[in-house]
């Protein structure tokens, strides 16, 4: 436990920023997808490959700060547009924009194509089974396109929900699943995800701060969330594990 400390504020304090690199592929509509790859100084040509996904509203510069902590644990990160989306720390949804160029569909269900382009991507690039880490409605998705898919390892799902109206019902759709998952939330979201996760016996961790109220989405782990180390203290413990 000490040492798991130890690391989560070298994360959080380090000033070392780590270099980031611009990458796109297509989704099956051939949409151009944009996507921030950031590769981690510990054999990065055999990493194992952590795949990130935005909330609604927002870029790939949700990850930011998350990305460049994770590649500290020795994973490479792929930070991506989706369709549906627009801005956040003042990083512009790339892919949101193209769609719109092309008058594309950019509905939260509609962003299922991208994830799903950025699994192959990662897969192709990686060789093995990736993680998914999703922010709200991604979150949901990402839940949903791992279950029995052999590229998939496990999921990070910050407050996944019914997002979809009567398009999917998430809930319904994670019977049988077979992946593990850290799932995390705000207090107030608790008793909501236990419930949304009911149907995923195994594997399953779900998470709230114990100090304070949290924050939906991942930017439960920004610095200006007072109740971060909490939140990266229950990551990195699953992270870790997942490296073995």
């Amino acid at each position: 436990m000490k040492a798991l400390v130890i690391l989560v504020l070298v994360l959080n304090f380090s000033l070392i920023i780590k270099a980031q690199t611009k990458v796109t592929f297509q989704a099956s509509d051939q949409l151009t997808v944009t996507a921030d790859f950031y590769d981690t100084e510990k054999d990065s040509k055999n990493a194992q490959w952590v795949v990130l996904f935005h909330q609604a509203g927002f870029s790939r510069g949700e990850y930011k700060e998350t990305a460049a902590r994770i590649v500290k644990l020795g994973y490479n990160c792929l930070a991506v547009d989706l369709r549906s989306g627009e801005e956040v720390n003042f990083i512009r949804n790339e892919t949101a924009i193209e769609a719109a160029k092309k008058k594309l569909p950019t509905g939260y269900i509609d962003a299922k194509k991208d994830i799903l382009a950025a699994i192959d991507y990662a897969f192709e690039k990686s060789k093995k089974p990736i993680i998914l880490f999703g922010s709200s409605y991604s979150a949901s998705l990402a839940l949903v396109v791992a279950k029995g898919n052999s590229k998939i390892k496990s999921v990070v799902a910050f407050s996944p929900g019914e997002y979809f109206e009567n398009v999917l019902n998430v809930q319904n759709a994670l019977k049988g699943y077979d992946k593990p998952v850290f799932a995390a939330c705000s207090k107030k979201e608790f008793e909501y995800l236990q419930e949304l996760l009911t149907n995923i016996t195994k594997d399953k961790t779900i998470f709230q701060p114990q100090a304070g109220e949290g924050e939906h989405g991942s930017k439960a782990l920004w610095k200006a969330n007072k109740s971060n180390s909490e939140y990266w203290m229950a990551l990195v413990s699953f992270l870790k594990a997942q490296l073995k």
